[in-house]
């Protein structure tokens, strides 16, 4: 194999919000809120967790990883033939947190994955900025 076919791609969106990062966190970390910017789901912040993301298209096992309260948390995405992962990372900054998100894992034979994350990841977080805007 030739490092050109293990290769693997990245997204990444990262966005200065103006909430604190434990604010971000409940977003990121509980069922209902996610559910409200990503999809139906049954997380829960606890490694190697188990829980399937579901949409009307169909839907992505994932577990958990990573778990920092307000710094950071990782799960898998796997769908179809992709095997990637998410992490989310959480750094406070003067006017609130600076969120970073890369999903990794795209072979250079997947386009169609790696053009949907770069499209969709950006419409998600747009989202999550709408549900912290409601949130006390």
């Amino acid at each position: 194999m030739t490092t050109a076919e293990t290769a693997t791609r990245s997204v990444v969106v990262e966005r200065e919000l103006p909430f604190p990062p434990e604010k971000i966190w409940r977003a990121l970390t509980q069922p209902h809120l996610i559910a409200e910017w990503l999809m139906k789901n049954e997380f829960k912040p606890e490694t190697g967790h188990r829980f399937r993301l579901e949409a009307d298209w169909g839907s992505i096992d994932c577990v958990v990883r990573t778990v920092e309260p307000d710094r950071a948390l990782s799960y898998t995405w796997d769908a179809h033939d992709l095997r990637s992962v998410v992490t989310w990372t959480l750094t406070p900054v003067e006017s609130g947190t600076h969120l970073r998100m890369e999903q990794t894992g795209f072979k250079s034979d997947q386009p169609r994955f790696y053009g949907g994350a770069k499209a969709g990841w950006p419409q998600f977080i747009d989202k999550l900025e709408a549900v912290l805007e409601r949130l006390d």
